[in-house]
Parts: C-alpha cells; sequence; structure tokens
C-alpha cells in the first residue's frame, strides 16, 4: 500500500508539473499584445527604455533559475527521501550548516537584488536623472504638467519661450511633443497625489501638492502612447488616462507656432484658474 501512494504522489507530481508547463505555453500563445516589447510590455519608443527592459529581463531570468534549482531540490528529495530513507535530525546549528546557509543565502541576495541595485543606481545616475542633457540641448520641448482630479494638464511656453505669458499652450488629457527631442518634465498637483506615467517611456514621476518634481525623455518614434496614472487618486482615478502624440519634427512645429498664436488670441487675464503657470528655472 505504501508503495502504491508513493508512485501515485510521484505521479501527481510529474503531472502537475507538465499541466502547469502546457498552461503557460498556452496563455504566452493566446497574449497578442499590438504593440508588445519582450514578453507583453508595450512598445518601447525611448532612448533609455532598454535599460528598464533589459534590468526586468535580466532579474526573471535569475529568478527563473533560482526557481527551477528549488524545484530540483524539492523533486530529488521528493524522490530520494522517501519512507525508505532514514532521517537524520539536528538542529542545524553546526558551523558547516550555518556557513552553508549564509554562502547560499548571500549569493541569491547578490545575484538578484545586488542586481538590481547597482544598475538601477547605474541607470538614474547615467540617464533618468542626468537632467545635463536636456538642459544643454537647445532643442528641448519645456512642459510643466499639473494633475487634478481629474485631468492631466500641460502647459508649453509659447513662442515667446516664457512661462505664464499670453502665448502659452494649454493642452487638456492631449499632449504633443517632436520626435527625437529631449522632452523635459516639470510636474506639480493642485490636490493629491498623482503619478505621470509613460509606460513607452518606460517612465514615471509622481505630482505632489507644494513640490515640482521632474522627468525627462526622448522618444524615438513618431506614434500615439497613453498616459496613465500610478497613484490612487480618488473616485474617478480611471479618468486620469491622457494621450500623448509623438509627432515629426516640421509637424510638431507648425502646430506648436499655431497653437501658441491661438492661444494669445484667446488670452483671458481674468481667467485665475487657466493662468496656473509657474516660473521655470533651468537644473530645477
Amino acid at each position: 500500500m505504501t508503495q502504491v501512494l508513493t508512485s501515485l504522489r510521484r505521479l501527481f507530481f510529474m503531472t502537475t508539473c507538465v499541466g502547469l508547463s502546457l498552461l503557460c505555453g498556452s496563455a504566452s500563445a493566446e497574449v497578442e499584445l499590438e504593440h508588445q516589447d519582450g514578453i507583453g510590455y508595450p512598445k518601447d519608443i525611448s532612448i533609455d527604455g532598454w535599460r528598464i527592459d533589459w534590468l526586468i529581463d535580466v532579474t526573471m531570468l535569475f529568478v527563473t533559475i533560482l526557481f527551477v534549482i528549488m524545484c530540483l531540490w524539492l523533486a530529488f528529495c521528493w524522490f530520494f527521501h522517501d519512507e525508505k530513507h532514514q532521517a537524520d535530525y539536528d538542529h542545524g546549528q553546526s558551523k558547516h550548516h550555518v556557513l552553508t546557509a549564509l554562502i547560499l543565502s548571500s549569493v541569491v541576495f547578490w545575484v538578484v537584488d545586488g542586481n538590481l541595485l547597482v544598475n538601477s543606481i547605474v541607470d538614474v545616475r547615467d540617464a533618468f536623472w542626468n537632467y545635463e542633457i536636456p538642459d544643454n540641448d537647445p532643442e528641448t520641448v519645456r512642459i510643466e504638467v499639473q494633475g487634478r482630479q481629474w485631468m492631466w494638464q500641460g502647459r508649453y511656453a509659447g513662442l515667446d519661450n516664457a512661462f505664464g505669458t499670453a502665448d502659452d499652450i494649454v493642452v487638456n488629457h492631449d499632449f504633443k511633443v517632436p520626435v527625437d527631442t529631449p522632452v523635459d518634465l516639470q510636474l506639480a498637483s493642485i490636490d493629491v497625489i498623482h503619478g505621470f506615467y509613460l509606460p513607452n517611456m518606460r517612465n514615471k514621476m509622481d505630482c505632489i501638492p507644494g513640490m515640482i518634481n521632474r522627468m525627462w525623455f526622448e522618444a524615438t518614434e513618431a506614434r500615439d502612447v497613453d498616459i496613465g496614472c500610478t497613484q490612487h487618486c480618488g473616485t474617478n482615478h480611471y479618468k486620469m488616462k491622457g494621450k500623448m502624440s509623438v509627432l515629426p519634427k516640421d509637424e510638431f512645429r507648425a502646430w506648436y507656432a499655431q497653437a501658441s498664436m491661438n492661444a494669445a488670441r484667446a488670452y483671458d487675464p481674468n481667467d485665475v484658474d487657466a493662468n496656473w503657470a509657474w516660473p521655470w528655472a533651468k537644473g530645477e
């Protein structure tokens, strides 16, 4: 009877593993996103998005390797340390056991967490927080972003290149930026915390009341991308979905000039709610 139960356990284990493998394979075959990089990622159209994708892929690889090792070890124990095996009981307090546990734990930590820590610091320093890149590029497009319930508002300086003037371009939920050009954003909120998220740029930043945050990116492909909110900002959080159109440079310049002239014609100095700009300072 014991032998039969052992055989059934092994059969159940093998059947479960095969079933899970087939299930995962079937699910991955059925999930076909319209624009996809890697394993179900949104399409990356930024100059530094590969850094995020690479870090996720490498971390997934390391975690998968460790998971497979764990499964193989459990399978080995299941098959060869059954009722026929005489167990040796101990408290695991010997120097050998303690040293083995410390070495294995250190290896797992540094392979996964160490890789994440080191490469995250490098990427933040060299790319995502390296604001010298947009600051020193004369073509950089600067946008002030204000999150509010329930809207993403953007403000461009207009043709006079100064914020808080009559020709400022104000957009709601519908941003336009040029391709192959640094885009520098300063972000704030007037009510609660919002999270300005551009999945196709692999970039996001919180909009916090009472302070100005900053992020930048450079798109490599002309297309429309989504803007999301990564902070639950209230009942109508779902309305915080916007659109960003990445345009060819000449098309963006034409839109920018026309929008700035239209804004100057419609400017009302008494409309306090519409005139929410803040002074833009280089390096902030």
